[in-house]
């Protein structure tokens, strides 16, 4: 493959950068009064909003479910097909779940791409999956403008082991696995911006799954749990104290970020999803006043295949961040509480 044929990756995209998403205010405008089918199985779907959905198979086994997809943010095909592997299968780790088989889901610009690209994308995929234990048993292409890639993910779960979002509990400690500001640095990428040194440090980041940090979540008290994706850490926040009876407080020097991210920030490279996340959940967040502008863009920052936000009790949050860090989860970090007052709200200090 060309050096040509790669830099036209993301030429592809209308604005790439970062993976986009449609608006949340949009999509919840879109989604809101539906008639959704009822199943008295169904134990998580459509109306919780949470990463996956489950279905109840047995007494002991249920169904985890999951899809994404999205256009490159990076130009290297055979990256882009493990991040995008890498970031479906973040939901089914999100929910506590293991995930089992996979389907590609591929729109490809056959008129403007060699078919060599596509099959690194694909290979990149496999790669992923190879890691995580994953089967691929088919998948669907079709021909679009603009490359897409993803996967739909089936997983495996005890019904009375689930993790979601909204099971908050008071005065347990909130816990991060991976560095905030991956949409800034896509699009820092983008504008040929980024060096060498962050570029690969933020690939193998957003390269890197979640399933490390969910099997050692698995044997702690853990109450709650999401991944930070597309609607950014503090959008991602907001779905949890909405309707949770709780609120949030963290610390934002102790949640970690890439340095370079926060110098972007500085200079405006700020990517349109971070405007879009806190004009949907800005008013469930109150800043302290000295919390600089350039944390607050980073904390609503768009990401890709983010790291998991993991809700554990207070006695043992140090000793499962010291299992993270022993299993090379290295960004690793304390960055909050669960608090009784206010409620719905996110107090960022």
């Amino acid at each position: 493959m060309t050096d040509e044929k790669i830099v036209r990756l993301t030429q592809t995209v209308k604005g790439a950068g970062c993976a986009a998403k449609l608006p949340p205010g949009d999509l919840d405008r879109a989604l809101c009064g539906l008639d959704l089918p009822v199943d008295d199985n169904l134990i998580v779907g459509l109306e919780r909003a949470d990463d996956a959905g489950v279905y109840k198979v047995s007494a002991d086994v249920a169904l985890v479910q999951t899809l994404d997809f999205f256009p490159p943010m990076v130009d290297d095909p055979y990256s882009f097909g493990r991040i995008a592997a890498a970031n479906a299968l973040s939901d089914v780790y999100a929910m506590g779940g293991t995930p089992k088989t996979a389907m590609n889901i591929v729109a490809f610009p056959a008129k403007k791409l060699d078919i060599s690209v596509l099959r690194a994308v694909v290979d990149g995929g496999l790669f992923t999956l190879r890691q995580a234990g994953v089967v691929l048993v088919g998948g669907h292409t079709v021909e679009d403008d603009e490359l897409k890639y993803g996967l739909s993910v089936t997983g495996f779960i005890h019904p009375e082991r689930i993790l979601t979002k909204k099971t908050l509990r008071v005065g347990d400690k909130l816990l991060l696995t991976k560095r905030l500001g991956t949409g800034i640095v896509c699009t820092a990428i983008k504008a040929g911006m980024a060096g060498e040194a962050i570029t690969g440090q933020v690939i193998e980041s957003m390269m890197t799954l979640n399933r490390e940090a969910a099997l050692a979540m698995g044997d702690y008290t853990v109450s709650a749990c999401t991944d930070i994706t597309g609607f950014g850490f503090l959008g991602h926040l907001a779905e949890m104290v909405v309707d949770s009876g709780a609120g949030l407080r963290i610390d934002s020097a102790a949640v970690p970020v890439y340095p370079e991210a926060l110098e972007w920030a500085d200079m405006g490279l700020i990517p349109a999803g971070a405007y879009n996340n806190r004009a949907f959940r800005g008013e469930f967040v109150s800043f302290a006043p000295d919390v600089p502008q350039r944390i607050q863009d980073v904390l609503f920052d768009p990401q890709t295949s983010g790291g998991l936000l993991i809700v554990v009790s207070a006695a043992e949050a140090a000793a499962l961040r010291g299992e993270l860090l022993r299993r090379g989860v290295g960004a690793a970090a304390i960055v909050g509480e669960v608090v009784a007052e206010p409620q719905e709200k996110i107090m960022v200090e």
